[in-house]
């Protein structure tokens, strides 16, 4: 992974302002891996997508994460902190490598590979969980067969299609975080899921515009250029912001 130049950073939560979500985290990563194609970010499995996000995160802003979250009971605000190695997971085979899986159920011969971030972006302009889940469904099910005959994926039973879901689940870790939460207030615990891609974007869109404002603060007060003043290290700017405010 490159070092994100501040400007660089800025450019891309520019670009990624007018973005679907998943699309826009590509900008971000694509910012960070300048040597790896456009294409080749669209179809990494979501698992090893959100594994380069944590690297990222962790170059930009530190291991130390700290949410928020509602108690589905109470609706009582839990603050928590944890650590990207909390949330890291290393894959004990190397099946987040393959392209193709395979699977067999109730005599069903299945073929199927992760789902990826071309996915997801297709998946957020349907207006349903149904048919985003059909759809992710007739996209990573390369092969369906039965008695050496083709199936089509909507005569699969809805147990069938969960189990393929546990396997792609299970095949690619990474991609579906689950936090382990006790609520202060009722004592609950439930399972939340943690959502990388979202957490980092709303980290850089705060640290985009805390940014511009003190580009905008020195520029006023010295009548600098943005690009003189985003050369800075944050040290420096803020020691001359320092001593604009007194």
């Amino acid at each position: 992974m490159a070092l994100v130049m501040t400007t660089e950073l800025l450019t891309a939560w520019e670009r990624g302002l007018s973005q679907s979500g998943s699309r826009r985290f590509l900008t971000l990563l694509a910012a960070a891996h300048p040597d790896v194609s456009d294409e080749q970010l669209l179809r990494l499995p979501i698992g090893q997508r959100d594994s380069l996000a944590l690297k990222l995160r962790e170059a930009l802003f530190g291991s130390q994460l700290t949410s928020l979250a509602a108690c589905p009971i109470c609706n009582e605000r839990l603050e928590f902190t944890l650590d990207i190695a909390d949330i890291k997971v290393t894959p004990s085979s190397p099946a987040q490598e393959t392209l193709m899986l395979t699977l067999q159920l109730e005599g069903v011969d299945l073929e199927f590979r992760l789902p990826d971030s071309q996915d997801l972006i297709l998946i957020e302009a349907v207006s349903s969980i149904d048919e985003a889940r059909k759809l992710l469904f007739e996209r990573c099910l390369l092969s369906v067969a039965q008695e050496g005959q083709p199936l089509p994926v909507d005569k699969l039973s809805e147990a069938t299609l969960d189990k393929v879901e546990v396997a792609m689940s299970e095949a690619d870790p990474q991609a579906n975080v689950q936090l382990d939460l006790c609520c202060p207030a009722c004592q609950h615990n439930w399972l939340a899921a943690f959502d990388i891609a979202s957490f980092l974007w709303s980290e850089i869109n705060v640290w985009a515009q805390r940014v511009l404002n003190e580009v905008h603060l020195l520029a006023k007060a010295y009548a600098w250029r943005e690009a003189d003043i985003l050369a800075m290290t944050p040290t420096r700017r803020r020691y001359y912001l320092e001593r604009v405010m007194q």
